[in-house]
């Protein structure tokens, strides 16, 4: 019997032995990784903005934004200061990540709180017709050749699972039509102009703004990147990248996501986009760091930390960082009235041109109307002429990289277009995607923009092929 005690005791030393070398493991990936401080910055970061940006009640974001990403965002608690607009977020109660509402920055982390800073007040909702107001128009006056039992039958489809995580989870889609609003539909929750976060289409206005920028400066897309910055005005990773091969990248590397450079785009805790997004301080610098692995101009990989070097682009065409944060409302969201846009910067002040864009469904219909009739808006041309072309100019002449043209994805690609097993989506669709269900379609040979921004858990739960031919097919031809 005290040899069999003696076993056992052996035993139970072995195996606590090897749960504590696995904890310790464990323990050591987390923090390798930054998993606990990137966990803590994501909740922060999101609810901070989907309460102060979006204006929605703080009290229920964690449950219907933030917890379904995933469980280790369970070990989160969260502390909102309604008057200091900042939003306290502690992982296990041990590391803690603070986001703050700046003026005219959206929420950014690891700043003090700013006095100036003003909440999102949406404007009221306006009833004369879209695009100068809010309201679609009537059925009665959609014109031959638009089915709208089928377009019903669609828009009811796409709310199907509205609310859950689990399901498609919908918030808001529109369908325009020849400068028409014919479809404005909202979630519970959503209604009234509540601005929605739309991850990567972000890049396509990132592109935006760099093509009307570029114009006004005369930056060539052709110049370098080292050589794009005015003096003064450089940022100091730039010194690197004149000394090995990143010194031939050149800015429409940058806008076709062709830099060749080696990092990845991996959105599990201990990726490469959480590493950048709530991992770092300054997200180009992080980007920049990355060594080329592939000749500049030759290879295409879609890549968020790519947007954001040509965001830090952007900034370097300013005379100060107040003019360049003030950019996007004052040349391209103002005057197509998009009021409720705002594009956040990171904490170093750099546009986080790669993710984190907010604006109604509205305004994203106007943006993508903007695109689709090539920058011109009520007989004025708001962006300089060529962009809805540039942005469908394939990345490469070969390979994955002509289903990808300017920031923005190419759909229809008969080759290599996402979308190209789908005969119901044109081939000259261009489009704005994001990871979480949101789609901005401009189709020019169907004069059409179709929008659905959602927060999709589930890649199953959404097909946006299938979407955007469902909605099309309730459209005319030319």
């Amino acid at each position: 019997m005290a040899k069999g005690h003696h076993q056992l005791g052996r035993l139970a030393l072995t195996l606590g032995a090897v749960l504590l070398a696995l904890l310790g493991l464990v323990v050591a990936a987390l923090l390798t990784f930054r998993i606990p401080q990137n966990a803590a910055g994501m909740a922060a970061k999101g609810v901070c903005s989907a309460a102060f940006v979006a204006g929605r009640p703080w009290q229920s974001l964690m449950a219907e934004d933030v917890l379904p990403a995933s469980p280790v965002l369970h070990a989160i608690d969260l502390t909102v200061d309604e008057s200091a607009h900042s939003v306290t977020a502690r992982f296990a109660g041990v590391f803690t990540r603070r986001a703050v509402l700046r003026e005219g920055r959206g929420c950014v982390l690891d700043l003090e709180p700013d006095p100036q800073a003003q909440v999102t007040v949406r404007p009221a909702v306006a009833d004369t017709a879209w695009p100068l107001g809010d309201a679609a128009l009537p059925v009665s006056e959609w014109g031959p050749g638009v089915d709208a039992s089928r377009l019903q039958q669609v828009v009811d489809a796409a709310f199907v699972g509205a609310g859950d995580p689990q399901a498609g989870n919908a918030r808001a889609m529109a369908v325009v039509h020849q400068g028409h609003l014919l479809v404005l539909r909202e979630a519970a929750g959503f209604t009234g102009g509540v601005p929605l976060h739309g991850w990567s289409m972000t890049k396509t206005i990132t592109g935006m703004l760099s093509h009307k920028r570029a114009a006004e400066v005369g930056l060539s897309l052709d110049t370098p990147v080292v050589d794009a910055f005015p003096a003064g005005r450089e940022p100091g990773w730039l010194a690197a990248w004149r000394g090995d091969a990143r010194k031939d990248i050149t800015v429409a590397d940058l806008l076709y996501m062709r830099d060749g450079l080696t990092t990845t785009e991996n959105y599990q805790p201990w990726g490469a986009v959480p590493q950048m997004l709530w991992g770092s301080s300054n997200v180009a610098a992080w980007a920049a760091d990355h060594p080329a692995e592939a000749a500049p101009g030759t290879r295409w990989r879609y890549l968020s930390a790519t947007a954001n070097l040509l965001a830090a682009v952007d900034r370097g065409q300013f005379a100060s960082d107040a003019e360049y944060w003030s950019y996007p409302a004052r040349a391209l969201f103002n005057p197509i009235g998009a009021h409720t846009a705002v594009l956040e910067t990171d904490t170093a002040g750099n546009w986080v041109g790669s993710s984190y864009l907010w604006a109604s469904v509205g305004d994203w219909a106007r943006l993508g109307l903007l695109m689709l009739q090539d920058g011109r808006w009520a007989g004025s041309q708001v962006l300089p002429p060529g962009w809805l072309a540039r942005a469908g100019t394939a990345s490469t002449a070969q390979g994955e990289g002509r289903g990808y043209g300017g920031m923005s994805w190419l759909l229809g690609q008969p080759e290599a277009g996402t979308c190209k097993d789908n005969p119901g989506v044109p081939p000259d669709t261009v489009a704005m995607i994001g990871h979480w269900g949101q789609i901005v379609a401009m189709v020019p040979s169907r004069e059409a923009v179709v929008l659905r921004l959602g927060w999709t858990f589930k890649r199953a739960q959404f097909d946006n092929c299938k979407f955007l031919a469902d909605v099309l097919s309730a459209l005319p031809n030319k």
